[in-house]
Parts: C-alpha cells; sequence; structure tokens
C-alpha cells in the first residue's frame, strides 16, 4: 500500500455547510444583517428578460461589489 492511511478514512463522508464556513464576525455576516438589499429587485427588472438562460442574482452582484471593496 502505498498511502500511510488507512483505506476506511477515505470513505468516511463529513458535511459542512456554508454557515459554518463564514465566521461569526465576517463582513457578509453584517452586511446581512443591517442592509436589506430587496429594493435592488425593483431597480434592475426592466434589465432582466423572462426569456433565455437564467440569469445571476443582481443581489449577489451587489455584494460581491461591496466585499471587493
Amino acid at each position: 500500500m502505498l498511502s500511510k492511511h488507512n483505506s476506511n478514512q477515505r470513505d468516511q463522508l463529513e458535511i459542512i455547510t456554508l454557515d459554518q464556513l463564514v465566521p461569526a464576525n465576517h463582513l457578509v455576516r453584517k452586511m446581512e444583517a443591517s442592509i436589506d438589499f430587496t429594493f435592488i429587485y425593483d431597480l434592475v427588472i426592466v434589465m432582466y428578460s423572462e426569456v433565455g438562460r437564467p440569469s445571476i442574482n443582481p443581489v449577489i452582484l451587489v455584494k460581491l461589489t461591496f466585499i471587493q471593496f
């Protein structure tokens, strides 16, 4: 066997939620608690079509811009 690890360890399943990956004091949690981003849908509704492939959620795009800044 080439590996030092027991083969049973490779078969283990670990379930992790996104909530566990984001620290409690992270900027994303603070933004989510203090800013209501639902107004963005009303601002961009004329720019999105009902036909075609689904688009990226505009609220996510705005949040990404905040995080990059």
